[in-house]
């Protein structure tokens, strides 16, 4: 049994795994090798001529001139340490043989050393090859500093807990997906921009889900009081700006009170209906899981792809792999419609009888979780409890993630 608290000691997060589910999960759903240590370059606490050898992801880059017109490349890297300047002198066509590769190649083995100017230190690359062997994404991305075994098995035993055809229906899908899906990031910014961020998201969800149906003893007023929570917190927010005299603070509660209490007043037109929690928590697993094709990076694998279009065929399975950013392909159609289609995939793969009305419910879900057209749902409103729940959650989750200090997220 696990017991801990979720937003502002709000929520409790209670669950519960046998020694045997435990085991199973371990066996089915293995969690990705993390490096020992955060690496990186870490060019603040080097000093002006230190040799670097390391592996960097190339961000962007562009071909200047000296005052003198001589031909340079400036270059963006990162790794786990940040961005990182850099420059290439073009002495003998350096950078006109390398342009080429720099638009195909997104992670290169670089040899140069620190520069310094004016304060501001950077890297002078001598030699830059792209990486041929395998990528680890985490040695070269961010990722949560949470627990993953811990997220996962909060993860499965919320999806054990399911009633059939959910249980069949969420379980193969992770069969599926699991090895891309527990290093997936969430976004490219704004929240859970980071390796495993999906996971965390995802649980994140599950348990305001929890709250709201499961742990108050009427979903409106559990609803209400995470609004109120939320009226609390922007209030401090406020205070602590006023106290610190920032002339440009941030709030991350700025312009949601009333946005929630819109979609509580939308809610109220099904105050009558039941809730299908059973649905509703098996599309929170299918929600961004369209993810997956959505956003690129190094070392991101293409089965999501081949999954939903499995007589699809690439043109040209290379591409430009880096840091977090759209997917060519996935950027086209969009994470949302992907978590329908990705639910159909597994019903229909699986031959999972389920019936036609609970199969709209969820797609409803996916397709709404946005809550307004003006930010990506795919209907006009939700139509019903489930839908205005599922827009709610991801709301709340979102946002709370920016209230977590960098170590904590």
């Amino acid at each position: 049994m696990t017991e801990e608290n979720y937003f502002y000691e709000l929520i409790s997060i209670d669950y519960s795994l046998t020694d045997e589910q435990k085991q199973t999960i371990a066996e089915h759903f293995p969690l990705p090798q993390l490096p020992e240590e955060i690496s990186g370059i870490q060019l603040h606490t080097l000093t002006k001529g230190t040799s670097i050898n390391a592996r960097v992801l190339l961000n962007d880059f562009e071909v200047r001139k000296t005052k003198t017109n001589k031909s340079f490349l400036k270059a963006t890297l990162s790794d786990q340490s940040g961005n990182i300047s850099a420059k290439m002198w073009d002495n003998n066509g350096e950078v006109e043989e390398m342009l080429p590769i720099l638009e195909q190649k997104g992670v290169f083995d670089i040899r140069g050393q620190v520069d310094e100017f004016n304060g501001f230190k950077s890297i002078t690359i001598y030699e830059m090859t792209p990486a041929s062997d395998e990528i680890d994404p985490f040695t070269l991305l961010a990722y949560t500093k949470q627990d993953l075994e811990a997220l996962r098995n909060e993860l499965f035993a919320y999806l054990y807990d399911l009633k059939q055809p959910y249980q069949d229906i969420a379980l193969k899908a992770m069969e599926q997906l699991w090895e891309s899906f527990r290093i997936s990031p969430a976004a490219k910014g704004f929240h859970h921009n980071y390796l495993g961020g999906l996971l965390k998201h995802t649980v994140g969800l599950m348990r305001f889900c929890r709250y709201i149906t499961v742990q108050s003893d009427n979903p409106f007023r559990g609803i209400i009081q995470l609004i109120n929570k939320v009226e609390t917190e922007y209030k401090l927010e406020i205070w602590h700006s006023l106290k610190e005299d920032n002339t440009r603070p941030s709030y991350v509660w700025s312009d949601s009170i009333d946005h929630l209490y819109k979609m509580v007043q939308g809610m109220a037109e099904y105050k009558y209906n039941s809730i299908n929690y059973d649905a509703l928590l098996t599309s929170i697993l299918f929600h961004d899981i369209g993810k997956l094709a959505e956003y690129d990076y190094a070392g991101k694998s293409l089965d999501i792809f081949r999954f939903l279009f499995p007589t699809g065929e690439f043109r040209d399975e290379s591409r430009k792999q880096a840091g977090i950013t759209m997917d060519p392909l996935g950027v086209t159609i969009g994470h949302i419609p992907y978590g329908v289609l990705v639910l159909s995939r597994v019903i229909e793969q699986n031959q999972i009888t389920v019936s036609m009305e609970d199969i709209h419910l969820m797609a409803h879900c996916i397709l709404c979780h946005h809550g307004l057209p003006e930010w990506g749902s795919a209907v006009r409103k939700p139509s019903n409890l489930e839908g205005y729940i599922i827009h709610i959650v991801d709301y709340l989750d979102a946002r709370y993630e920016n209230t977590e200090a960098d170590e904590e997220k």
